[in-house]
């Protein structure tokens, strides 16, 4: 089992819009977002306010294979929210 690790930035959009409205590679195992997999700091802000400038928020993108995760990484880096990703 291969991991990628996201950086996405979330500022402007309230709670978890932009995980919601990513495109998702077709050959993943499993797709998990949330602080618990890196953020800049908890957020200072009520849960239905927008996210301030320069807010990011983690994610764990699992597939099959290191293949797959070199494709997959390529995939999220072309989307415009997604700032960094890593294969593990």
């Amino acid at each position: 089992m291969s991991k990628i690790l996201l950086k996405i930035d979330v500022s402007g959009t309230v709670g978890d819009e932009v995980w919601k409205n990513l495109r998702q590679y077709d050959e993943i195992k499993s797709a998990s977002f949330g602080p618990q997999f890196g953020s800049n700091g908890a957020c200072k802000h009520d849960s239905s306010a927008p996210h301030g400038k320069g807010e990011w928020i983690g994610a764990v993108i699992e597939l099959q294979t290191p293949l797959l995760a070199q494709y997959a990484m390529s995939h999220y880096l072309e989307q415009e929210r997604v700032m960094d990703a890593d294969v593990e």
